[in-house]
């Protein structure tokens, strides 16, 4: 299964669930703001990315499986 993660900037807030839920796939900028580390936009197996994307309290970050299943907004 392939899975695709994007992180919507207009909506980050920079609270960083998601790089303390699953460290090997996101990171903070800069300014605080999430993204994805080079490399890991296909999650690279981690079975954290999901729950990542749970604990974002504003829905940043989408994970959309190979089929183009949402698994979450």
């Amino acid at each position: 299964m392939t899975i695709d993660i994007a992180i919507d900037k207009d909506v980050c807030i920079g609270a960083g669930q998601c790089a303390l839920t699953a460290p090997s796939v996101f990171t903070q900028d800069d300014d605080g703001f999430s993204e994805v580390l080079p490399g890991r936009a296909d999650g690279d197996g981690d079975p954290l990315v999901r729950e990542a994307a749970r604990a974002c309290p504003v829905g940043a970050i989408t994970v959309t499986e190979s089929g183009g299943h949402l698994s979450r907004t």
